[in-house]
């Protein structure tokens, strides 16, 4: 009898590194259990550039990877993984793994001179959009991967942890 693997299983196997952190173990099962309302992590009104420019500062000096979510309050997908960065196990992780910084594209219009930064001068293909960044080297670590959480609402909430633990060495 053959055994199927879960597609977000799959792409998680594909890409981890074999140097990888190990995730941290998600205690909730779906996202009716993260806190309501979800949240709005975008904020039309921070100057991105300099908001990127000082959790790039702050990652290098504290030995962390940058993750730019770019993306908008419009968005589902955004504010699922905006209420799992908030889930006490994840943010723990992300906590001493990464320094964040959102940043509103509003309906893939605003903003767009950041990604462009990291080669990404079409047309951003979803959102949320995640550039996990090597604030010493400010190279894009996931090329290729970028948009792999743009349907975060088919995935589990461990399957969110497994994707973002596979970038951090």
């Amino acid at each position: 009898m053959r055994r199927l693997i879960p597609v977000s299983l799959l792409t998680f196997m594909a890409f981890s590194p074999a140097n990888a952190v190990p995730a941290p173990k998600i205690a909730i099962s779906n996202f009716d259990q993260l806190a309501h309302p979800l949240p709005m992590p975008y904020n039309e009104r921070v100057h991105a550039e300099k908001a990127v420019a000082e959790a790039r500062a702050k990652a290098k000096k504290a030995n962390k990877l940058l993750l730019i979510d770019l993306g908008g309050n419009w968005c589902p997908d955004c504010r699922i993984l905006g209420g799992m960065f908030d889930q006490p196990d994840l943010k723990r992780f992300m906590d001493k793994h990464y320094e964040i910084v959102t940043v509103d594209v509003g309906r893939f219009d605003k903003n767009l001179s950041i990604p462009a930064h990291y080669g990404l001068n079409d047309r951003l293909k979803g959102a949320p959009t995640l550039l996990i960044v090597d604030p010493k080297t400010d190279k894009l670590l996931n090329p290729g991967h970028v948009t792999a959480l743009a349907d975060a609402r088919s995935m589990t909430p461990q399957a969110i942890a497994d994707w973002l633990a596979q970038w951090v060495h």
